[in-house]
C-alpha cells in the first residue's frame, strides 16, 4: 500500500488573526472554518491548510462526537505551494507589493525555481515549480 497524495498540510502560529490575513487576504486562500483561537483552515486547490494555535492544540478538543487527540508543535516549519514560471514572477510582485519580504529566490541545478517568504508565524513559506522535483 502507498498514499496517493497529501490531503493536508497543518502548521503552527500563535497569532491566528496575523495567519489568516496572510493566508487569506494576501494569498487569497478560500477560508473554510474557523474556531476561536484554536485553528484556522483554508483550501487550497484539492488540499488542505490547517494553522493551528499551537498552545491550544496541546488540550484535548471533541468536534461534536468526534475526539481529535491533542497534537501540536514548537518552532518554525517549511511547506510549499506549487507555481508555474510564470506564477513565480507575478507571485513576487504580489508579495512585494504587500510588505512581505522575499527571504530567496532559488534557481535549481535540476531546473525549476523557488520563491521564499516568510508568514507572519515565520515559518517558510516556498512557491516552486513542481518540475524541481521532476513533476
Amino acid at each position: 500500500m502507498q498514499p496517493t497524495g497529501i490531503l493536508e498540510t497543518a502548521i503552527y502560529a500563535a497569532d491566528l488573526d496575523a495567519a489568516e490575513h496572510f493566508y487569506g487576504t494576501i494569498l487569497g486562500l478560500k477560508r473554510v472554518t474557523r474556531v476561536g483561537n484554536r485553528h484556522v483552515f483554508f483550501t487550497c486547490g484539492d488540499q488542505m491548510l490547517l494553522v493551528f494555535n499551537p498552545e491550544e492544540t496541546r488540550q484535548p478538543y471533541r468536534e461534536g462526537s468526534l475526539p481529535i487527540p491533542p497534537h501540536g508543535a514548537v518552532g518554525q516549519c517549511h511547506f510549499a505551494f506549487r507555481a508555474t514560471a510564470g506564477e513565480l514572477d507575478s507571485w513576487k510582485r504580489h508579495l512585494e507589493g504587500h510588505g512581505i519580504e522575499i527571504e530567496s529566490v532559488v534557481d535549481w541545478p535540476q531546473g525549476g525555481r523557488s520563491l521564499y517568504v516568510r508568514d507572519p508565524a515565520g515559518n517558510s513559506v516556498e512557491f516552486a515549480e513542481p518540475r524541481i522535483w521532476g513533476f
